[in-house]
This record gives structure tokens, sequence and C-alpha cells, in this order.
């Protein structure tokens, strides 16, 4: 099967997905393993991603950025979202950042499929980044 590039962001390998995968600039690979680059805005009314930011899926979250609630609630979510244990997503660098890079054990087209349906993208076509916070 041939393949595309997904995204490279800060120096990063990108990732490989099938031709006619969305072009995702959050994601991608450190060798076997799947990274999403997230922007986090704590102390949210509800947890949810909204769009693309600056290269990174953009993640409003109803947890304050107080002793790594913030970060817990990050992981706890997308796990969910997922559909994947808690263990299977892991943070690996931004602890006291709102930029971070979570680590999750997944298939890049499972991921590549869920942010498509969060950020509202058919396969085939490359995301929009959502516009700036005025």
């Amino acid at each position: 099967m041939r393949s595309a590039r997904v995204g490279v962001s800060d120096g990063v390998k990108a990732a490989s997905a099938p031709i006619g995968a969305p072009h995702w600039p959050c994601l991608s690979l450190h060798g076997d393993a799947v990274w999403l680059a997230v922007s986090v805005q704590p102390n949210a009314k509800r947890t949810t991603a909204d769009g693309l930011h600056d290269g990174a899926l953009r993640v409003r979250l109803a947890a304050p950025p107080v002793d790594g609630k913030a970060n817990q609630s990050l992981v706890e979510w997308l796990a969910g979202e997922l559909g994947l244990p808690k263990r299977a997503v892991r943070l690996v660098r931004g602890e006291t950042a709102r930029r971070k890079w979570l680590q999750i054990d997944a298939p890049p087209e499972r991921v590549a499929a869920w942010l498509a349906t969060r950020v509202g993208v058919t396969a085939g076509t490359s995301p929009t980044p959502s516009p700036p916070a005025r």
C-alpha cells in the first residue's frame, strides 16, 4: 500500500498513512508509537476537542491546572474518546505546559479516524485550522 505524510511538527518524524487519508499536523509516529500534539485550555465549562491550533489539537478541559488534575483529566478523556484503557494513553512531554504530547497505543488509522470525526473532516481532505480566538 502506498503511504502519504500524516504530519511533521517540531522536527518529529512524520507518520505514514494510506493515500487518501487526511494530513494531520498534530499526529506523528515515534518508532511504533503514535504521538498526538495537544494544545490545552484548562478551566473550560466542559471538556471537548475544539479544532486545530498551531499544529496541535486544541482541547478545552473542564479541569484546573492544579496538581496534575488537568493532565489526568486529559488522559482519561482522550482514552474514553478513543475507546482505550487509560494505560494506553500517556503524557510524554509538556507536563506543566499548555502544549503537550501524548503517546497513544493504537493504530495511527484509528487515531486519524477519530480526529476526522472530532474536527469534522472527511477522509481524503486536509483539515483546516480553527480560526484564531478573539
